[in-house]
């Protein structure tokens, strides 16, 4: 395993780099004895939830009225460190429930959703998935066929999703329903679903190339009938919200994706340092120098851009296009990243046994979730 950690870098505090020590051996401690145990059965252990709230480790950017710290930099320093240690699936868990379906509740629930949820999800107590991808829509969000009708008092849900992150273990949903059945901006808004309602159904954990240990599920509402105080924000806003919470979501991507592709770098350099070939390590070797140096040109330009999105995450200033182009641009480099690392283990490099075969699969799912590469590109082009 490496040895070496991230850097120090200018856009963390002292107080981020003390969050960093303890998400560290966190993950040390909490995961790495449990990983291999968790990729093989596709899910980790539901007490993982409870460590990491008594730890400090969930959704630490909540204000301190709910016990967290006010700032999203601790939450992409846990991200970085559990991408950085090699294990997406975590990562992708925190992430869903964390650093994206968290904001839905603090910024458009009521207050009441927020005293009684939101101290659970800091404590691990209550687990939360995000419901917006169905069978038939994915990055289409204006496709989207789950509907909820207005029934006095209530809301009543009807519809299918899929590729749901948490999906097994969540004891909440947030999920984006159609109110209307025109296919315009006004038609979808979002509502906060208890998973002990009837109607609730989970499917099946869905077997995946890589992120095994992170439960993705299928999921079900039939007659889900849930009070109008579920409601999150304004009925019809929900594009609009989404919207908001969107950029959040695909720079946490672009910063487990970069964290990811300097652990594959790292090992990389450590392998061609000690593989023998020719006569001489792999290392001495001109073209190996020179596609490290290539990565090593891409990683500096990738984390540089990185930070620069997290300061405005910290100064409220972060755009839709900046975090579009953070996402597009950082996770289509973890591709290349992976794939040259790879390649430079030669057959090893194939062999499940070797961390890099799991990197590389593991970082093929970037440039899809959280809106596609394609749709990155498509919102950049917009803004020219």
């Amino acid at each position: 395993m490496t040895t070496r950690t991230l850097p120090r870098r200018a856009v963390y505090g002292q107080d981020h780099e003390d969050f960093r020590a303890s998400a560290r051996r966190f993950v040390e401690r909490e995961i790495a004895p449990h990983f291999e145990a968790w990729e093989a059965a596709s899910i980790v252990d539901r007490d993982l939830w409870l460590r990491a709230g008594a730890a400090g480790m969930l959704c630490p950017q909540l204000p301190e009225k709910y016990g967290g710290t006010g700032d999203f930099r601790y939450n992409a320093v846990l991200i970085e460190e559990c991408s950085y240690a090699g294990f997406a699936g975590p990562t992708g868990n925190f992430t869903a429930h964390s650093d994206v379906a968290c904001g839905y509740l603090l910024n458009f629930g009521s207050e009441g959703i927020k005293a009684t949820w939101l101290p659970r999800m800091l404590s691990g107590e209550a687990v939360c998935s995000i419901a917006m991808s169905e069978p038939d829509a994915g990055s289409d969000l204006q496709g989207l066929r789950t509907n909820a009708r207005r029934e006095g008092e209530e809301w009543v849900i009807n519809g299918q999703k899929t590729f749901i992150s948490n999906g097994q273990h969540c004891d909440i949903a947030v999920v984006v329903a159609r109110t209307s059945p025109e296919r315009s901006g006004r038609a979808l808004s979002i509502f906060l679903v208890e998973a002990d309602r009837p109607g609730f159904e989970r499917g099946r954990n869905l077997e995946k190339l890589g992120h095994h240990s992170s439960d993705t599920s299928e999921l079900s509402f039939t007659d889900v009938r849930v009070p109008i105080g579920n409601l999150l924000g304004e009925v019809g806003g929900g594009m609009t919200h989404m919207m908001r919470e969107l950029p959040q979501e695909r720079l946490i991507i672009a910063v487990a994706s970069i964290a990811a592709a300097q652990r594959a770098f790292d090992l990389t350099c450590d392998y061609v340092a000690s593989r023998q070939a020719f006569g001489g390590p792999l290392a001495s070797l001109q073209n190996t120098r020179f596609r490290l140096a290539d990565l090593k040109a891409d990683l500096e330009v990738g984390w540089a851009y990185v930070d620069q999105c997290l300061a405005q995450v910290a100064d409220r200033t972060l755009t839709t296009e900046r975090a579009s182009i953070a996402k597009l641009w950082v996770t289509e480099m973890q591709g290349r990243v992976v794939d040259t690392c790879l390649q430079l283990f030669g057959g090893y490099g194939f062999m499940k046994e070797y961390e890099i075969s799991r990197l590389y699969a593991d970082a093929r799912v970037q440039r899809i979730y959280g809106g596609s590469s394609e749709i990155m590109r498509e919102i950049i082009g917009r803004s020219l």
